[in-house]
């Protein structure tokens, strides 16, 4: 049951790291499972066995959520925007009150109060995630990337920096991904890479394989980097990191509406698409609580 429910949540996680605005980090966070995904991240060659029965069933989970949900993301946020959006905001809001109580118990066990250093690292990381997506994007390309050298050699540091973030609470990796011009080149090359798969297309799967070897590594890499800083970050300032995660979190569907353009249509969703993106929102809210607590 254990097993099931962290592919579960590693479904969540992947889908969140495909829609741009929405973080797989805050998800893990908000699912519960952060902690002892980054630990096992970092400590995976101190304890491979222990640390791969924990990432197994997570990575199986992204897996099926990053294959799955590459197919449905243009056509969801393209033609149920609101709906869709309101659904991740559940899912992410409902992880709050564990996250809290995650907070409490480490404020009472260092015997910290929330100060202005505090205050700051909310401010300021919530002041990031609301302002990394007014940056701007790149020049995107629909069109499926071409396994060069010089692209394999782009995608692998592409693939480094995605990851980095991804791995970040409240930072979302398909955003910078989509900042830096690469996030439908990406798409559309797993989308490509998986329709010829099924028909055994040598060429297109070998374009796939040098595109997509490179990026994988890259991300690999920046997990693996990015791991132990947040591990060191969680074990040494432990309240403030906490802090920063709060306003990550916090300023987490405020990206989304600004990076999906629903702010600009808000005024014409219908009082249906309303309701219903209301429902979804409360569903996703207690289900993302419900799975943190079997977690806890």
């Amino acid at each position: 049951m254990a097993f099931l429910l962290d592919v579960i949540k590693g479904i969540f996680m992947g889908i969140a790291n495909v829609i741009p605005g929405v973080s797989g980090g805050t998800m893990a966070v908000s699912l519960g499972i952060y902690d002892k995904f980054i630990s096992s991240i970092t400590g995976f060659f101190k304890n491979w066995r222990k640390s791969c029965k924990i990432l197994l069933p997570i990575v199986i989970g992204i897996g099926i959520g990053i294959i799955g949900f590459t197919y449905a993301i243009e056509y969801l946020l393209s033609q149920h925007t609101f709906v869709t959006c309101m659904t991740f905001v559940g899912l992410i809001f409902g992880g709050l009150p564990m996250l809290y109580t995650d907070m409490r118990a480490k404020m009472t066990e260092t015997k910290s109060k929330i100060g202005v250093g505090n205050v700051i690292a909310f401010v300021g990381l919530f002041a990031v995630v609301v302002g990394l997506p007014m940056l701007g994007v790149g020049s995107e390309t629909s069109s499926v990337l071409a396994g060069t050298p010089v692209n394999m050699l782009i995608l692998f540091f592409v693939g480094v920096i995605a990851a980095a973030t991804m791995v970040i609470p409240g930072v979302s990796g398909s955003l910078v991904l989509m900042i830096l011009g690469y996030y439908y080149g990406i798409i559309n090359t797993i989308k490509n890479f998986l329709e010829a798969l099924k028909v055994m297309d040598l060429d297109a799967l070998l374009n796939g394989f040098l595109v997509l070897v490179p990026f994988g590594i890259g991300v690999l890499i920046g997990i693996a980097g990015i791991a132990k800083i947040i591990e060191y970050l969680f074990n040494k300032h432990s309240v403030m990191t906490y802090s920063a995660i709060f306003g990550l979190v916090l300023g987490s569907p405020i990206a989304i509406f600004y990076n999906t353009g629903l702010y600009k249509h808000l005024n014409e969703v219908s009082i249906i698409k309303l309701f219903l993106g209301l429902i979804l929102c409360i569903i996703g809210g207690v289900m993302t609580y419900y799975l943190g607590k079997k977690e806890a």
